[in-house]
């Protein structure tokens, strides 16, 4: 039986003692027992010292160099031996209680290999948060998206998901696994460097017969774009590109006609932002294509070594649903 004492908590920062300094606190004062780590990756900041000394029972993990999300978390948690992770971002705001419904859920299914919480809005209280919100799910042609926020449309927080239930993906912002799985699946895929890689690790979990759950009885806060801001085009190119690279990895058939949607769609989405006078989006999404293009025998490389592929995926289309038939909830 998992208990709170096999549970490593690992925060990966970069740079981000102001968010240590106002969350780290909410994560030792709900997180009894359970082992913290802070992973640093390369900051030139004054992180270490500050984490050191303000919280001596933190472990620090130092990488050597800033590997990203995907990489800094690979190289940190080769440090890391508790059976059960949780990878949290380092802007989230833990509540009472939290890890209790996780663990138990863990120990209620022994096929459950991967849990997130609620994820609320940390600037919005009563509203879901983008990333991730109340578990995520993926279409026909690989676009993400959650109960509780679909595209830009994000809902208000009315206990409709409380529920324990099976998810596709959950959000690499507070994403509990087990050690073992983690290490079988071979931890994230460093090309992403950040975005989506949580998405490509659960379809990998997923096909080799593990679950992915949501415990909406466990509830955090998450500010979102603390590291990456929406507004940030190099967030635009990450997710357009990772999101075709785990299309081709993961899905078992019609890969050439899937693509090839995934592109016009692609252009729709560009063509999009020229008329919203975003031409720094427009030149995000042509360059995720061409570094696509770019990676695309390497990616058809993997995808021949990952011979446990699926076809998984619970609506045809969900830009046909959100953008034509105005379905704007899960």
């Amino acid at each position: 039986m998992l208990q709170n004492k096999d549970l490593a908590v690992v925060i990966l920062n970069w740079n981000g003692k102001a968010l240590l300094e106002q969350f780290l606190p909410s994560v030792i004062k709900y997180s009894a027992d359970a082992v913290i780590y802070m992973a640093d990756n390369s900051s030139t900041d004054d992180s270490v010292a500050f984490v050191t000394k303000q919280f001596p029972t933190v472990k620090i993990i130092q990488n050597s160099e800033n590997g990203g999300y995907a990489k800094g978390y690979n190289d940190a948690l080769k440090h890391v031996t508790e059976p059960l992770l949780c990878l949290l971002n380092s802007d989230i705001e833990v509540t009472e209680n939290w890890l209790q419904p996780i663990i138990s859920e863990f120990n209620r299914d022994i096929n459950t290999a991967i849990i997130q919480p609620k994820i609320l809005d940390y600037k919005n209280k009563s509203y879901f948060e983008y990333a991730g919100a109340a578990g995520g799910f993926i279409d026909k042609f690989g676009y993400p998206y959650c109960r509780g926020r679909i595209f830009d449309t994000i809902e208000e927080d009315n206990n409709q998901y409380n529920d324990t239930t099976t998810i596709f993906w959950a959000s690499g912002a507070c994403l509990f696994i087990k050690n073992s799985v983690f290490k079988e699946l071979k931890g994230f895929d460093e090309s992403y460097f950040a975005h989506v890689e949580e998405i490509d690790l659960c379809w990998r979990a997923f096909n080799k017969n593990y679950k992915t759950k949501y415990v909406g009885t466990s509830t955090i806060y998450h500010v979102g774009g603390a590291t990456l801001s929406n507004t940030n085009p190099k967030k635009t190119y990450l997710n357009f590109r990772n999101s075709l690279f785990t299309l081709v990895k993961n899905t078992d058939s019609n890969l050439v006609f899937k693509i090839l949607f995934r592109m016009l769609l692609d252009g729709v989405a560009a063509i999009r932002f020229l008329f919203q006078l975003k031409p720094l989006f427009l030149v995000a999404i042509f360059k995720a294509h061409m570094s696509f293009y770019y990676n695309l025998p390497h990616l058809l490389k993997q995808r021949k070594q990952l011979n446990q592929r699926s076809n998984y995926y619970e609506c045809n289309s969900i830009v046909w649903s959100y953008f034509i038939k105005k379905r704007t909830q899960f």
